[in-house]
């Protein structure tokens, strides 16, 4: 009854809603961006790397724990944007990756089925805004990397091989930590494995055309390093806000080894989920349940993970719990988690609630709503195996016997 009430009342608001406030605040961020490209930004890094690319100057600094961490390859293709100045280059830099993304959701949405699919979106990108606006308002590579790992995601469920190298080489040139996508991709579909493999050798071949091949080799061998010192050293001021977090918030730090073995139990484990879910769910649910699970890990167990890098697993957290509403009619789980979601959002928007929050309270907040929602992925689908395994049982009782 009272699902009834809520449905009658949120569902002509939320067919809009949801979808008005999300396009309203990308409109918002880009008369910012036309104000003020470089305040709140990281636009300034992506630029910094064209210009030292197109001069052949070093890209990397070993002694700077910013600056550009990025591919060469991104630099290279940053490069038409950088010449169209901060103000407009920046405006379309937005544009990019906040279509990639919007893009993805709407494909994922299509691919789940059944009603109410505009209210479905709407409310999952209505839950996701709190929490990745931030990244979208910095124009950060995360909103890209996020687009682009979904939709390689769905592609290569679908064995659309063009499609998935297309996919996988803007992921990579978006964040290099996209090998974790690639490497769960490559499992799930072991035939895209030489088309994942070609994509990643396109990229690193790609900056070769437009640069002498020693200046290259160079910056590759300095890439190489940084990322291992990224990996490695922890004298730098960077705080990370992954699992370790709350441990360290506490006075308690999980020494480095410890944490090594967690990230990799957790990776086996991720592995075994997104396996499990691609050959148990649907197909619609199972993309969204593998693409949130992965999520989930580059979230949390990632080493190199700050405040923003959680606006991954935003939008894909936000649809499933819209899906576990629409679902389940309602209920204490889906309204729990979907304010708080909504309210992890939020506490990167008043000063003092981020100060009292950082850095160890998103990691805890998502570990409960991913963890939730891959349970409840996990139960629908044990759910739908029952159900098949009765229905075969019945067809073959119903067979007939053969007399005589």
């Amino acid at each position: 009854m009272l699902w009834g009430v809520l449905m009658t009342m949120s569902k002509p608001v939320f067919d809009r809603l949801g979808l008005g406030l999300w396009i309203g605040a990308f409109l918002v961020v880009l008369v910012l961006v036309l104000l003020a490209p470089d305040t709140r930004s990281v636009l300034s890094a992506y630029r910094y790397g064209s210009q030292e690319f197109l001069a052949g100057r070093p890209l990397y600094d070993l002694q700077s724990e910013m600056g550009y961490l990025y591919a060469p390859a991104f630099a290279a293709l940053y490069v038409p944007l950088f010449k169209l100045g901060p103000h407009l280059g920046g405006l379309v830099w937005h544009m990019i990756g906040f279509a990639v993304l919007t893009f993805a959701s709407m494909r994922q949405v299509r691919k789940l089925g059944g009603g109410e699919l505009p209210w479905l979106l709407s409310f999952g990108l209505f839950l996701a805004l709190p929490m990745a606006l931030g990244a979208i308002r910095n124009g950060q590579a995360t909103i890209l990397l996020t687009g682009a790992c979904w939709l390689l995601t769905l592609s290569a469920l679908e064995g659309r091989r063009a499609e998935t190298f297309f996919w996988a080489s803007l992921a990579i040139i978006a964040k290099p930590t996209a090998i974790i996508m690639l490497l769960l991709v490559g499992a799930l579909r072991l035939r895209l494995i030489p088309v994942l493999v070609l994509a990643v050798l396109f990229v690193l071949a790609l900056p070769y055309a437009f640069a002498p091949a020693a200046y290259l080799n160079d910056q590759y061998r300095v890439f190489g390093q940084m990322l291992t010192s990224m990996a490695v050293d922890h004298t730098s001021h960077f705080v990370p806000t992954d699992f370790t977090a709350p441990f360290t918030k506490m006075g308690l730090p999980i020494p480095e080894f410890g944490a090594t073995i967690i990230r990799i139990v957790m990776a086996l484990f991720t592995l075994s989920m997104v396996l499990w879910f691609d050959r148990k769910l649907e197909r619609g649910p199972a993309g969204l349940a593998i693409f949130l699970t992965a999520t989930s890990y580059m979230c949390v167990f990632n080493p190199r993970v700050e405040p923003n890098t959680y606006a991954m697993i935003a939008v894909p957290a936000g649809l499933a719990v819209a899906l576990l509403w629409r679902e389940e009619r309602g209920g204490a789980l889906a309204s729990v988690l979907a304010v708080t979601l909504f309210l992890t959002g939020l506490t990167g928007v008043e000063r003092h609630i981020q100060d009292f929050t950082y850095p160890w309270f998103r990691p805890i907040a998502v570990t409960v709503i991913a963890g939730s929602l891959i349970w409840w992925f996990w139960a629908k689908a044990r759910g739908k195996g029952a159900r098949d395994k009765v229905t075969r049982d019945k067809m073959m009782n119903e067979r007939p016997v053969a007399n005589g």
